[in-house]
C-alpha cells in the first residue's frame, strides 16, 4: 500500500488524466461502472494535481471529464434502448436485483428529467439511470440535456474541490499528506471492493422473474 501511495502521489498529470477519463467513461457507460468509485476518484484526482501545482490541468480535466461523462451516458442510454433492463437483475444479487432496479425505475418515473440530473450524485443510480432511460425510450434530446446539466454540476465540483481543498492545506503539510492518503485509499479500496462485488454479482443467474422497465416511458418519454 505504501508503494501504491508513493506511485500515485508522484504520478504526473498525464497519468491522472488517463485514469480519470477511463474510469469515468466505464462508470457512466457500462453496468460494471456501478461498482466503481467515481466520486472519490474525481476528488483524489484534484488532490494529486494539486501536488504538481497543475491548476490549468485541473480545470482542463474537469472540462474533458464532463464531456466523457456525457458520452458515457449516451452509450449507456443506447445499451438500455437495445437490451432493456430485464437481463440486469440477478437472483440473490446484493446490488443488481429486481428491487433495486424497480427503485431506480420508480425514481426516474417520479422525477423524469430531474432524476437524470440528480442521478450524478447517487452512485448506483448514476450508472443505472441512462440504461433505464434508454429502455424506457426517454426522448434523446431531453436525456442529453439532463445528463449534460448533471455532468457540469458533478465533475468540476469534485475535481476542483480536491484541487483547491488540497491547496488550502499546503500550509499544513502533514494534513495535506493525510488528505492525499485518505483520497487515494478511498479510490484504491473502492476499486478493489467494486471489482470483487461485480464478480460476485455476475456469478449469480439472471432473475427470470424480473420485468423490464418500459412502463417508465409513459411518464417522461415526451
Amino acid at each position: 500500500m505504501a508503494h501504491a501511495f508513493a506511485s500515485l502521489e508522484t504520478a504526473g498529470p498525464v497519468a491522472v488524466w488517463v485514469i480519470v477519463l477511463s474510469f469515468i467513461f466505464f462508470e457512466c457507460a457500462f453496468i460494471f461502472g456501478l461498482f466503481l468509485p467515481g466520486d472519490s476518484l474525481l476528488f483524489a484526482a484534484g488532490v494529486v494535481l494539486a501536488q504538481h501545482n497543475s491548476e490549468v490541468s485541473a480545470w482542463a480535466l474537469s472540462g474533458v471529464a464532463l464531456v466523457v461523462a456525457v458520452v458515457g451516458n449516451q452509450v449507456g442510454y443506447y445499451i438500455g434502448r437495445h437490451t432493456g433492463t430485464r437481463v440486469l437483475a440477478r437472483k440473490g444479487g446484493k446490488v443488481l436485483n429486481r428491487q433495486n432496479l424497480k427503485r431506480a425505475g420508480d425514481f426516474l418515473d417520479r422525477r423524469g428529467f430531474w432524476a437524470v440530473v440528480l442521478a450524478r450524485w447517487i452512485p448506483w443510480i448514476r450508472t443505472l439511470a441512462p440504461i433505464i432511460a434508454g429502455a424506457a425510450r426517454m426522448d434523446i434530446r431531453r436525456f442529453t440535456l439532463a445528463t449534460t446539466i448533471g455532468a457540469v454540476a458533478w465533475v468540476p465540483t469534485l475535481v476542483l474541490a480536491g484541487y483547491y481543498g488540497a491547496g488550502i492545506l499546503q500550509e499544513l503539510p502533514w494534513l495535506e499528506t493525510a488528505a492525499l492518503i485518505v483520497s487515494i485509499a478511498f479510490f484504491l479500496g473502492g476499486t478493489g471492493w467494486g471489482i470483487w462485488r461485480y464478480r460476485q454479482e455476475m456469478r449469480k443467474p439472471i432473475d427470470e422473474t424480473s420485468e423490464d422497465l418500459e412502463h417508465v416511458s409513459e411518464h417522461h418519454a415526451r
